[in-house]
């Protein structure tokens, strides 16, 4: 860079809501040098408070629109607007519409350094999606997986070159200190004793995706249900389903679900056990944040999941639609607490060396700094 100009990166993901994508993206935000950078971030639509969050980190949110479909040009052309009048040394693009924003815009708009990031484990993505991935990144100086299971998807089913190819492994906020008074305020508030066992869970109620509904099936197989509690923090489409379903198996009183909180860690506090069961998933942020709370996790054998949990250290691996095996696992934590005591400390000990928010971000400036150099910017 001339002089003290900062380097400019425009980053370009989908919805900025509350998922996880977007919390990185905060981090990114908060945690890159401002003496070094200057960033914005296009999205195709904005909500609730993370968008918020990052424009006080002096981060403007460029708003443009859903897009259609994958060439969508009028969207477009309005990604290379703000490139004419940005002039980012980096476009980063993140979930396939950031990458398809990031590389159709970044090539037609000459930025000099392309970063495409696939931030999910696509196992339903069609052999047709996979080509005009694997087409769209063909422009990318670096494609970034987010974990090894993403890797393996962007190296055996896209066949990225794999020289483009980088794992960074995703990264969460260290959690807040919680005050004793806050959980048992909570307590309180949710109708729990200091003698239930609670089994939680964190994320949006899709149950296609989550299936929250085998943790449920897994805690109805269970044999003594007087003491346990099912708490699933989060809101979405199936909230009715899970509720109905928990009736039906005689669990309506163990199910607990006060919808979605910003401020997760009070929750996290309460559990004894973490579950996370999905049917895929590209990272798994929340299994890092139960890591991060001293949490044993269960969690299917799927996607990042697969790699942030070491079986029978930090916690259990089961397959996928296995609520047999959920609650074999579930059984053994409940029935001993030192090994829940000793599995969230394992947990915590790899969540602080491997899956921190500031890792993360670090990482990303090396591969910036890297890249710059690359291209004679530096």
């Amino acid at each position: 860079m001339e002089g003290n100009q900062k380097i400019r990166v425009l980053h370009c993901i989908e919805t900025i809501s509350s998922g996880g994508v977007e919390r990185t993206r905060l981090s990114l935000s908060r945690y890159l040098d401002k003496e070094v950078y200057e960033q914005k971030i296009i999205c195709t639509q904005a909500s609730g408070t993370i968008p918020k969050e990052i424009t006080m980190e002096g981060v403007e949110v460029i708003v443009i629109g859903k897009l259609k479909h994958t060439f969508h040009w009028s969207q477009y052309r309005k990604v290379i607007q703000v490139i004419r009048s940005f002039q980012p040394h980096i476009i980063h693009g993140a979930v396939f519409e950031g990458v398809s924003m990031s590389t159709v815009s970044g090539f037609l708009g000459r930025v000099p350094i392309i970063i495409a990031e696939e931030t999910s484990d696509p196992i339903n993505r069609s052999h047709k999606a996979n080509l005009l991935f694997k087409l769209l990144t063909s422009v990318a100086d670096r494609v970034i997986g987010i974990a090894p299971g993403v890797i393996n998807y962007l190296t055996n089913i896209a066949h990225i070159n794999a020289s483009k190819i980088q794992l960074i492994n995703n990264g969460v906020e260290i959690p807040r200190k919680v005050f004793e008074e806050e959980i048992m305020s909570l307590k309180e508030r949710l109708g729990l004793s200091n003698t239930n066992i609670i089994i939680g869970s964190v994320g949006r109620i899709r149950d296609k995706v989550k299936l929250f509904s085998d943790i449920i099936e897994a805690v109805a197989l269970l044999p003594d249900h007087a003491k346990l509690k099912i708490l699933i923090v989060g809101q979405g489409p199936d909230v009715e389903f899970l509720k109905d379903l928990a009736a039906q198996r005689g669990l309506k009183n163990q199910l607990i679900m006060p919808g979605a909180q910003m401020d997760t860690p009070p929750f996290y506090c309460l559990m004894d056990i973490f579950c996370i069961v999905s049917d895929n998933e590209g990272f798994g942020l929340v299994a890092a944040e139960a890591m991060f709370h001293r949490l044993p996790v269960i969690a299917t054998a799927v996607g990042g999941l697969k790699d942030i949990v070491v079986d029978g250290e930090t916690g259990f691996l089961v397959p996928s639609h296995s609520p047999k095996q959920i609650a074999e696992k579930l059984q053994l934590l409940i029935d001993q607490p030192a090994l829940r005591k000793n599995m969230g400390a394992k947990g915590l000990a790899r969540a602080k060396k491997k899956y921190s928010a500031k890792i993360y971000v670090e990482k990303v400036h090396q591969l910036y700094q890297e890249l710059l150099r690359e291209k004679g910017l530096l």
